[in-house]
Formats: structure tokens, C-alpha cells, sequence
């Protein structure tokens, strides 16, 4: 496992090819509020890797550095660097990323309520500038990963299931032909099947298309189930990192973020050498 609090690059074979390097980015809120504390991570090409923690732990700041969306909520990457493909993408804008192959899907979904499923998809093909044939092949290919999508393709954005929506949105960033998508919490608020048929929809994105997956998510069980690498944030510092299948097998990981115990905690005092052990390893 990495250390903690360390600006080092991951565990990760540092031979693999690397579509993203994050390497021991520190980012501040509102000119004070320190956020992340050398947060360092790698995606590989053609691979799905999760970051986990708790709700508040530093996912979606990790995200938006990456997405360059920290400035629109008064943050700033002020020490590291981030790059794909070796190159530097720290000042590029969100419409460059986006040319660039890197979309972000935001947590809380984001469909543009007014306009219908199908005019959503459209939108996410803007920077593109298809003809209309290239475009309807487009939306197309959406659908074959997306059914629900094309039979509510009419339908008002607004009044469609939260499933439904979430599927609306990762269609939406697949209109831009991306090579990574940065997915914000993708479980949220929808039920178990749901959450399963969006994931296996990703893991299928994944393996015919290639695409790339930084996933942000609070559900450690269903995310390590379909990821290849996962890394574990606690206070804005990677506590873990390894293969996915490691960390699910991991007695510390199970305790504290899976909610199973190789055996029940006889009292208090147990309990705080439980959090004391947590506390010891971020």
C-alpha cells in the first residue's frame, strides 16, 4: 500500500501506459480552506479506477482539479501537477479537456430538465461539430448501450427516474467521444438494480469501447466489484491504494468502509482500538 500523506505516485506499475497522472496535488478553497494534502493517483489506459471514501473525504475535489472545474467553486490547485498523456492540462479549460477526450459527469446528474432525452444526448456532441448524418450514428450508438434512453427519447429530461437520468448523462459525455470519463458518484440516491445496470453498462463502455473511468463513489462494495485499481481517500490524503480484488480482500478495508468484521466487537474499549488503528494508518 502507498503511504499516506506522501506526494509519491501510486503503486501502480510506473511502466504501465498512463492516460492520467495526478502527483501530489494539494488544493485550497477560498484562499484557506486546505482540501486535498498531496493527493497523487494514476489511470491507466483502458481501466476503471475508483476513489473511494466517505462523504467529504476529497472525491469530488480530485475530480473537478482534474476537469479544471475548481475555479467556478473558488478553489485552486496550488502545489503538484496533473497531466495526461505526459502533458501538463493544469491550466487548460474545461472546453479543452473536453476536446481532449477528458468529460466529467457530475454527481447529482445534471440533465438540462426542459429539454427532452434526446435533446440532452445532443448536446454533449456541441464541440464535435458533426454532420447530421455522423450524428444520428452517434446517437445511435448511444442507444444500443442505453435502451431505456431511446424509448424515452421524447420524453422531458425533468420527469424521467433518477436511473434514467444518470443513464441520460453518461450518454450525454459518450456524445463527445471521450477516452476518460471522470463519473461523480454514480450510485447516488438510486436503488440496488439500478445501480447494478449503470455499472455494468460502465464495465461494457469499458471493455468494447476503451473508454477510461475515474469514478468517484461512497458505495466501496459495488465500486471495487468492477474497478481495476481503487485508491481510498480519508481528510483529502490517500489512505490505500492497490488492486481492486486487494482491497476488497483487505481486513482493514472490510472494517471500516465494507461494514464487515471478522468477529464482533466485545466492548468500548474495542472500539476505540478500532478507531484508533484507523486513525494510525491515514
Amino acid at each position: 500500500m502507498a503511504e499516506i500523506g506522501t506526494s509519491t505516485l501510486p503503486l501502480q506499475a510506473k511502466t504501465a501506459p498512463a492516460l492520467l497522472d495526478v502527483n501530489g496535488i494539494e488544493v485550497i478553497y477560498n484562499h484557506v480552506i486546505l482540501v486535498l494534502k498531496g493527493v497523487s493517483l494514476r489511470v491507466p489506459e483502458g481501466k476503471i479506477v475508483a476513489l473511494l471514501g466517505a462523504n467529504g473525504a476529497g472525491k469530488t475535489t480530485t475530480l473537478r482539479a482534474v476537469s479544471n472545474l475548481l475555479r467556478a467553486e473558488r478553489g485552486d490547485v496550488t502545489k503538484g501537477s496533473i497531466a495526461l498523456r505526459g502533458e501538463r492540462i493544469d491550466q487548460l479549460t474545461p472546453e479543452d479537456l473536453v476536446k481532449r477526450g477528458v468529460v466529467q459527469v457530475m454527481e447529482g446528474r445534471h440533465c438540462f430538465a426542459h429539454l427532452s432525452i434526446e435533446e440532452n444526448l445532443l448536446t454533449g456532441a456541441y464541440t464535435r461539430k458533426l454532420n447530421r448524418g455522423d450524428l444520428n450514428a452517434e446517437m445511435e450508438r448511444v442507444y444500443e448501450y442505453f435502451p431505456r434512453l431511446k424509448q424515452r427519447r421524447t420524453s422531458q429530461a425533468g420527469y424521467t427516474s433518477g436511473g434514467e437520468q444518470q443513464m441520460c448523462a453518461i450518454g450525454r459525455a459518450l456524445m463527445a467521444n471521450p477516452n476518460m470519463i471522470l463519473l461523480d458518484e454514480p450510485s447516488m440516491g438510486l436503488a440496488p438494480q439500478v445501480v447494478e445496470e449503470i455499472f455494468d453498462i460502465v464495465s461494457d463502455l469499458n471493455q468494447r469501447e476503451k473508454v477510461s473511468f475515474l469514478l468517484a463513489e461512497q458505495n466501496t462494495n459495488i465500486a471495487l466489484k468492477y474497478a481495476d485499481y481503487g485508491y481510498i481517500l480519508e481528510n483529502g490524503r490517500v489512505m490505500m491504494d492497490g488492486e481492486a480484488q486487494e482491497l476488497a480482500s483487505n481486513e482493514d478495508v472490510k472494517e471500516f468502509y465494507l461494514g464487515v468484521s471478522q468477529g464482533e466487537r466485545k466492548s468500548f474499549r474495542d472500539n476505540k482500538f478500532y478507531r484508533r488503528r484507523k486513525r494510525w494508518l491515514a
